[in-house]
């Protein structure tokens, strides 16, 4: 499966890969790959097979799931789409309270002890990932694990949801998108290690 939804993202555009010319993230990490993950919505087939393989890899590991809950923006979609394959309620949860209203964090009705899974689109330094999931918790939920559509597989993230207690998976990850790019010869042998040596320390890579 993770080699499959790799091909898929890099088939429609949602993967840009650049290892001579690094993009710039928000967080000022230089990145020789720029994953898009919202180009999904756009290409129903692709976002169908997203789908099934999350309420596949759910019903695998969380089958007492009792909510879905997406994280806002991008991981609302999905979880919409999940949801309704499985048929159980949704929620979705922002970063932080709204100001106004009121003033929740989370929407949609989610009652204390139930067992949630959080659907996100992409896992790269985890934060903002494990915010959501905690904010779950504080609301009095059971968070089951966190699934996104792709990791970057950095240390730290996995170390992150470890020492949370939070279990987190992916249908595809860093690792079968570099080996897809290769057999698919958008990539060299030469520039899938480089890439993979920059996932080591990202933050450092291309300023040493």
């Amino acid at each position: 499966m993770a080699k499959e939804i790799a091909g898929l993202l890099l088939n429609i555009g949602a993967v840009h890969l650049r290892p001579d010319e690094p993009f710039t993230w928000t967080s000022g990490i230089k990145s020789p790959i720029y994953c898009d993950n919202r180009i999904t919505m756009s290409h129903p087939a692709v976002r169908r097979r997203i789908a099934e393989a999350f309420a596949q890899r759910i019903r695998e590991q969380h089958p007492d799931a009792e909510v879905i809950a997406g994280t806002a923006t991008a991981g609302i979609p999905h979880a919409a789409w999940v949801a309704e394959l499985l048929d159980l309620p949704m929620i979705y949860v922002r970063d932080k309270a709204k100001g106004h209203g009121r003033q929740n964090q989370i929407e949609g009705a989610l009652a204390s002890g139930q067992k949630v899974v959080v659907i996100e689109d992409l896992i790269s330094t985890g934060g903002s990932s494990l915010k959501a999931a905690q904010a779950v918790q504080e609301h009095g939920a059971e968070v089951l694990g966190v699934i996104a559509i792709f990791s970057y597989q950095f240390p730290d993230a996995e170390a992150l949801f470890v020492e949370a207690g939070i279990p987190m998976t992916t249908l595809s990850t860093y690792t079968a998108l570099l080996e897809t790019a290769r057999e698919a010869g958008v990539i060299t042998a030469e520039q899938e290690s480089l890439l993979g040596d920059w996932r080591k320390s990202p933050r450092t890579f291309f300023t040493s």
